[in-house]
């Protein structure tokens, strides 16, 4: 979820700090007060296209902050993946700045990444839906995506068993070729696989390396504080009319007496117990303090040896032993490319049967698409109903790819041998057609926004941006439009730019744009609106007069009809 937003510099904006909420979120304003500015902020901040003509006049600089919470473990797998820490408090922190000299400076959680790193991480945080360019609907490549998670755990089960079984193909397909083919592509691939050998071997890594150097670091990083705190707990242990004094004088005193009775005999028992733990102890505190003799000098090379791990990490697996096991496999392809006759023959063998397993699943994947596209193609028509596209029709057309390659082995992708695409009329009497063709934006943001209802259980992006969405609708279909994204986000975060009062009065949060002039300079400002200052904006909305009594009293009747 995005929590907080800070824009410097970028465009008409200044400074400003935005906070989101959960649930639905709408930003509204005068055309130009710079509504898209901020959207187009949160897409540079998640490693999108910008450039540095996006800088404010009379700045060096520009830069985007967003803070996200965090607790989907895709997200967590997807930090670890790419060598980053997690926070414990779920928080995540990007952020992008652009210099007028073109330069990007990245970070994420303060850790400075690539561009692509960024880019890679905001994937799995934001999905950002615009007029007309309603990315992944407009993507015919990812209508099977789409398809296959509405389709749920059963066809994800087959696509599963038929993604390791392609991997396996493909990885001895390559393999076969290497030793079939190019002589001098197979001496590339021996000489690769020695480089890669080699250099986990020179790393001489062991098990549990990376948590004993994490705990080295922790603890030279806090040396000071650590010393410090075990010579002022010695001190008080052991030091003259220290805590051992004290209990030292009370065992003399109660040793006295301790014959006169039973209770005394106790009392003494546990002040000896507690004497003797107190004196070890403070022996463990004195060794802590002894033994406290690590040089400084080694947080540098602790550090170069972490991002020696977290490199092959990278490259080679997500821990160490996953680092050793690559080393392990790589060895054995090694040795299978300097006995490649016999590799060829067995190689052959495996990929026919490979290849039959394969198209088997295939046939199950394409059954378990043609029984969800019905269902799917059903419910996206009552949602367009309901979004007062009332002669709307949908389907999902998908088809089957019998043709073989030059080995003679079907043309297996990561998906299968499907292809799917939707097709939509918008209009009775019309044939279905690809969404690129329908010309108008009003209908497409409708068409996306059914689909996104539809899927809002499976998805897993935990925010969705609709972009003005809204243009070329209004009336009852607007409502229904705002009714949709209220529905969304019960699931998702839901951020909305709106010009239409029946969307702003179903939000939980609007968030009001506008631009001022100070010092001759235009400025974009933000701010959350009281529930009372929510009535005068969707006031301005519905007629332009925020003032009117009768228009405000309209407006505070939608919005507590949602509330």
């Amino acid at each position: 979820m995005l929590v907080q937003l800070n824009i410097k510099n970028i465009a008409l904006i200044d400074d400003i700090s935005i906070e989101f909420k959960p649930n639905m979120n709408c930003l509204t304003g005068e055309t130009g007060a710079g509504k898209s500015i901020i959207i187009d902020s949160i897409g540079c901040v998640l490693g999108g296209r910008t450039s540095r003509d996006t800088i404010r006049t009379g700045a060096d600089s520009g830069s985007v902050e967003a803070v996200f919470f965090v607790n989907e473990p895709f997200v967590s797998e997807k930090l670890e993946e790419l060598g980053i820490e997690e926070e414990e408090d779920h928080t995540l922190l990007l952020f992008r700045e652009i210099t007028s000299s073109g330069r990007n400076i990245c970070r994420i959680n303060g850790r400075t990444v690539t561009l692509s790193i960024l880019r890679e991480i905001g994937e799995v945080l934001i999905d950002i839906h615009g007029q007309h360019d309603n990315q992944s609907l407009m993507r015919v490549n990812s209508h099977i995506l789409l398809l296959d998670m509405y389709a749920g755990a059963k066809l994800s089960k087959v696509l599963i068993e038929y993604g390791e079984k392609l991997s396996k193909f493909n990885e001895i397909h390559n393999a076969l070729g290497n030793l079939a083919g190019d002589p001098k592509a197979r001496e590339r691939t021996i000489d690769l696989l020695k480089y890669q050998i080699d250099e986990i071997e020179n790393a001489k890594l062991y098990e549990n390396e990376d948590e004993e150097l994490r705990t080295k670091k922790n603890i030279l990083s806090n040396m000071e504080r650590i010393v410090t705190s075990l010579n002022d707990a010695y001190q008080d242990l052991k030091s003259e009319n220290s805590v051992l004094d004290k209990l030292e004088n009370a065992l003399q005193a109660v040793s006295r007496i301790e014959d006169f009775g039973d209770a005394y005999k106790e009392i003494m028992s546990r002040l000896e117990a507690v004497f003797y733990e107190v004196e070890d102890i403070s022996n463990a505190v004195r060794n802590e303090k002894d033994n406290m003799d690590l040089d400084m000098s080694e947080l540098d090379s602790i550090e170069e040896r972490l991002d020696i791990i977290n490199r092959l990490k990278r490259k080679y697996g997500g821990t160490i032993e996953d680092i050793i096991r690559y080393k392990e496999e790589a060895q054995e392809k090694l040795n299978e490319l300097l006995d490649s006759e016999y590799m060829i023959e067995k190689y052959t063998k495996e990929m026919d049967k490979l290849s039959e397993e394969l198209f088997d699943l295939c046939k199950k994947l394409d059954e378990l698409r043609k029984k969800a596209a019905v269902d799917l193609a059903k419910n996206i028509v009552e949602q367009l109903h309901d979004l007062e596209m009332k002669n709307a029709s949908f389907e999902v057309k998908i088809d089957f790819d019998e043709s073989s390659n030059e080995l003679g082995y079907p043309n297996f992708k990561k998906n299968g041998l499907n292809y799917v695409e939707f097709l939509v009329s918008a209009n009775l009497g019309e044939p279905t057609k690809p969404l690129a063709r329908i010309a108008s934006g009003g209908e497409l943001s409708r068409i996306m926004l059914a689909i996104k209802t539809i899927l809002a259980d499976v998805d897993n992006i935990p925010t969705l941006i609709f972009d003005e969405i809204d243009i070329g609708i209004s009336g009852q279909a607007a409502r229904k439009v705002g009714e949709k994204m209220k529905l969304i986000s019960k699931k998702h975060q839901v951020i909305c730019v709106t010009h239409l009062a029946q969307i702003a009065a179903i939000a939980d949060n609007n968030i009001y744009i506008s631009k001022t002039t100070v010092k001759d300079k235009t400025i974009t400002e933000a701010k959350t609106l009281s529930f009372d200052e929510k009535v005068e904006e969707v006031g301005r909305l519905l007629d332009g007069n925020a003032e009117n009594e009768i228009t405000k009293a309209h407006a505070r009747k939608m919005i507590e009809e949602y509330i």
